[in-house]
């Protein structure tokens, strides 16, 4: 009985997802950060946005998050802090709770274009 040298499929799906994910994480990320307002990542500028080609230069900044918790409207604070939540996951999970998002379920409060950008991060998160 001979063993077969080739991979199985499973294994196949996880390298290309390992190869492709950071790409898709980021190209997402930018997607996210544009949709609940760039003033909250990196330099917090148009200009910084534009130039951002990695993670850190579009990183949350908690502090800027932190400060609007009791202005926005509910969608926009689950959204932001979900993002933030992919870099922190501490200090996000302190900001979900705050806006009274208790799990997974709770981003059925999200729109489809926000959903559909919250899965996909998770589908491609590799650790900032």
């Amino acid at each position: 009985m001979s063993q077969s040298t080739e991979t199985p499929q499973s294994l196949r799906d996880e390298l290309i997802h390992a190869q492709q994910a950071p790409t898709a994480f980021f190209i997402t990320w930018r997607q996210g950060v544009k949709l609940a307002g760039v003033y909250y990542f990196g330099d917090g500028t148009a200009e910084g946005y534009d130039r951002a080609n990695c993670l850190d230069d579009l990183a949350p900044n908690l502090e800027r998050i932190n400060d609007v918790l009791d202005v926005l409207s509910s969608g926009e604070l689950t959204f932001l802090t979900a993002l933030s939540s992919f870099y922190n996951a501490h200090d996000g999970g302190i900001m979900l709770t705050e806006v009274r998002v208790e799990g997974l379920a709770d981003l059925c409060r999200l729109d489809l274009k926000r959903r559909q950008i919250i899965a996909t991060l998770l589908l491609s998160y590799e650790g900032w």
